[in-house]
């Protein structure tokens, strides 16, 4: 088989198109692969109409590696002139409009790129940074114009850490699908009013269920855009179980001080002591809980109340469920803990959320982990400065979006 026929059968390169030319460089190890086109018609790339040739341009895209050398594919490729679009490029069949790289090499950056970060895959392929970097970008801006929502039923809001100084990003999952779905700056009201803007009235209308937590923004902006919003907002355990537990150590830290100015340090190093499930403690950790509870401490009954709480979410009747929080709810302001009172006045006034919860059976556990997902990109990345590369980082890996080139669709304009 001669070169011109091997690398128009590799390359997938038939009429109107043809390899004229293949030229070896050994000196800057570089196959370079001449691509013509052969007379015949020239449909224009948006309508389809076969119009008169205007012009043409040289154009090189860069291809898979031919073993150790570098393929570089180079075409004139004609423009037309379309009486209704004007001066126009034709469509390539091996690349997307746009892109200085084949589908097939365009692809493998993909695959390289979801399981490696951008310095390692730039070094690997001999490429640039921003050369990789524009690949990232396109992928996920034609993954996001493909993606179709559909009708969404339980999504989740959560905030993620940018940098540190307290930035944030806000993050709305499809529960379902354990896909992110929306990234904003900031955690405000409006952003998560972005997102509520791209949905139907329909899609609106058809939630069932909203988790987040108690972020007084996000509840405001769910009630603004969401139809029978209070039905809907749910506050899972893991957000109820985090302000309990805060509270539990505030009341152990107070303690602790108040038993140190008397000369006694029972307290030192329990702070995970009184954190973890008892499920899950080893023998030793499990025996010192019983011993400090066994020594009637402030702290024991703030532990004590939180472990009740955690039993609340076995309900499966929301009447049942609401007259068993406002009992314990009355236990906790009764408690003469003031951390705990203040949990317990939150939760009296967010009550119909954590009852949505229970009785609905939603958690945001999918969100929280796809959270921690974000943070192993972020920290593979070391960091990043720009916030459109940070999302764009997460569309790519969590938006569940397809990111790959179809180059037989795709169309210029000059």
């Amino acid at each position: 088989m001669r070169d011109k026929d091997l690398y128009a059968t590799i390359l997938g390169i038939r009429s109107p198109w043809a390899v004229t030319d293949v030229l070896l460089d050994a000196q800057q190890e570089e196959v370079q692969v001449r691509v013509q086109h052969l007379e015949g018609p020239l449909p224009c790339p948006q309508c389809g109409q076969d119009s008169p040739r205007h012009d043409h341009r040289e154009r090189r895209w860069r291809h898979l590696d031919t073993c150790q050398y570098r393929t570089i594919l180079l075409a004139e490729v004609p423009r037309v002139r379309c009486q209704q679009h004007g001066v126009v490029q034709v469509a390539v069949p091996w690349a997307v409009p746009g892109s200085r790289f084949t589908a097939l090499m365009e692809s493998l950056i993909i695959d390289w790129l979801l399981e490696a970060n951008i310095s390692a895959v730039a070094r690997r392929l001999r490429l640039t940074w921003d050369e990789i970097d524009g690949v990232r970008q396109r992928a996920v801006r034609r993954g996001l114009e493909r993606r179709e929502l559909g009708q969404l039923k339980r999504v989740g809001v959560d905030e993620t850490a940018y940098q540190k100084r307290h930035e944030y990003v806000t993050v709305v999952t499809d529960l379902q699908r354990g896909a992110v779905l929306h990234v904003a700056d900031d955690r405000r009201h409006e952003s998560l009013d972005g997102f509520w803007a791209t949905l139907t009235a329909a899609q609106l209308q058809g939630l069932e269920a909203i988790a987040m937590d108690m972020w007084p923004a996000y509840i405001l902006s769910v009630r603004a855009h969401v139809p029978d919003a209070e039905r809907k907002i749910c506050f899972d355990r893991f957000h109820v179980a985090k302000l309990l537990n805060e509270a539990v150590n505030v009341v152990r830290k107070q303690e602790r001080r108040e038993l140190a100015a008397q000369g006694e340090d029972l307290l030192a190093g329990t702070k995970y002591v009184f954190a973890q499930n008892p499920e899950h403690m080893s023998p030793l950790r499990r025996e010192r809980l019983d011993e400090l509870r066994g020594l009637h401490l402030k702290v024991g009954r703030a532990w004590a109340l939180k472990e009740l709480a955690r039993e609340l979410w076995s309900y499966v009747s929301r009447s049942w469920a609401e007259k068993a929080w406002k009992k314990w709810i009355g236990w906790a302001l009764r408690s003469r803990l003031q951390p705990m009172k203040r949990v317990g006045r939150t939760i009296r006034e967010q009550l119909h959320g954590i009852l949505n919860a229970i009785v609905l059976g939603v958690s945001n556990a999918r969100a929280e982990g796809l959270n921690a997902r974000i943070q192993w990109i972020k920290k593979q990345a070391c960091g990043y400065r720009n916030r459109q590369r940070f999302r764009d980082a997460i569309f790519f890996h969590l938006g569940g979006l397809d990111l790959y080139p179809r180059p037989a669709l795709a169309h210029t304009k000059a």
